[in-house]
């Protein structure tokens, strides 16, 4: 299926002051009642996304987060720098990882020069947070050795609990924006076409498509599920068709 895509009325317009509002507000913000299963969806995802690496020997993490996706490099001794353009998450890094050596550059993406080509970059949820995907693949490219990989995670447009709510009237189209999306900052949610014509503009050539986590309703409905079976929602995610899950990622090769 692909979508016909609109852009959304809705730009970030991102700024240090404004990432750090927005850490603030939602990853430094224990109150937030969908961190954990958002979490658990990456933790027990994170063999399959890390896969694509392909044992890349430098690589770059854009964003910090809550730094789950950070620790877990780390402890499997992949050679990790972070780049992050909040200064509150930036120096939650430094603290939460002391003593490890840890590489943190404070800086917009928009800005950042690397001293030295990466071997590959992780972009895990970072796209559809951007005003022009295209201009930041770009970027990263150039950050890249030649035929270095970057691997993309992004919220999924033909999610199963999205095609169920057009289904039930509750949205008129799959790429529509909910609350949700609004309040971590969402400016678009992709199909793996939508996703691919970016890389492809951007210089890039797709070449392993992967997903995680089978919803078939709103974070906001699974406050209560058992762990178990948020957890195995998460688990089958290989024996299911990626296009069906709630997350899809991809690893794309710079040309």
């Amino acid at each position: 299926m692909t979508l016909t895509t609109e852009t959304q009325p809705v730009s970030n317009e991102l700024t240090p002051e404004k990432l750090d509002a927005f850490a603030d507000e939602y990853y430094l913000n224990a109150a937030v009642a969908d961190v954990d299963i958002e979490e658990m969806g990456q933790e027990r995802s994170l063999d399959r996304t890390l896969a694509a690496l392909h044992g890349a020997e430098r690589v770059l993490e854009m964003g910090f987060g809550t730094g789950l996706v950070t620790g877990e490099l780390l402890a499997r001794g992949v050679n990790i720098e972070v780049v992050e353009g909040s200064p509150r998450l930036a120096q939650a890094a430094l603290e939460k990882h002391a003593g490890t050596g840890l590489v943190v550059h404070t800086a917009m993406f928009e800005e950042f020069t690397p001293a030295e080509p990466y071997d590959a970059v992780l972009a895990l949820h970072i796209a559809e947070h951007v005003d022009d995907p295209v201009a930041l693949f770009s970027q990263i490219r150039t950050w890249l050795r030649p035929g270095g990989a970057l691997i993309v995670m992004v919220p999924n447009a033909e999610s199963l609990h999205r095609r169920l709510a057009v289904r039930m009237g509750f949205m008129d189209r799959l790429d529509v924006l909910s609350d949700r999306d609004r309040l971590v900052g969402h400016l678009r949610v992709f199909d793996f076409d939508m996703l691919g014509r970016d890389l492809n503009a951007a210089g890039f050539s797709v070449t392993e498509q992967f997903g995680y986590q089978l919803k078939t309703v709103p974070n906001s409905m699974m406050l209560d599920w058992p762990q178990e079976l948020i957890a195995a929602l998460i688990d089958i995610s290989p024996e299911i068709p990626p296009a069906m899950l709630a997350n899809i990622g991809v690893r794309a090769i710079a040309n």
